[in-house]
């Protein structure tokens, strides 16, 4: 027997921990999202180590008080670029996704942080936590790109 859909929400009741990311729906796997912006920042790959550095420049669709993109749904219209994350690409993605993404801790076994939002039922408790952007960003059309590295920061986990 399969889970009953809440009506409101359109979710199946802890979904996360009863499907894998193949068996989500679309809803689902949107509000896997913990609205952190992390994943909207730029980032500086070091290309003899790979390694990924975090800046506090943001896409220039993050809306820096509420740490979501101001067009998500057409965004590709204005940032071509901005990946689409899938359960086909998460493993080709993981070395640049945020260390508390819960796409990356369910696709590595793990579970959600208890200030994620399906755990605490409020979407502020990210910002709470401490985990998001919200207020430390610079859009990317106030700084030059030969400027970044001048605004690289560790990940707020």
């Amino acid at each position: 027997m399969t889970d009953p859909i809440d009506r409101k929400k359109g979710l199946r009741p802890k979904f996360w921990e009863k499907y894998s990311l193949k068996q989500l729906t679309r809803k689902e796997w949107e509000a896997l999202c913990d609205g952190c912006g992390k994943c909207c920042l730029n980032k500086l790959e070091d290309e003899e180590t790979g390694e990924v550095a975090l800046t506090r420049v943001a896409c220039r669709l993050l809306d820096d008080d509420t740490c979501l993109c101001s067009q998500y749904e057409i965004r590709h219209q204005f940032v071509p670029e901005c990946i689409t994350l899938r359960p086909s690409n998460i493993e080709k993605n993981l070395y640049w996704m945020p260390q508390t993404c819960a796409y990356r801790l369910l696709h590595l076994g793990l579970p959600l942080h208890d200030w994620h939002p399906l755990i605490s039922g409020d979407p502020a408790t990210v910002h709470r936590a401490g985990v998001s952007v919200q207020g430390m960003t610079v859009s990317e059309f106030e700084i030059d790109e030969n400027e970044w590295e001048d605004y690289i920061i560790e990940e707020p986990l």
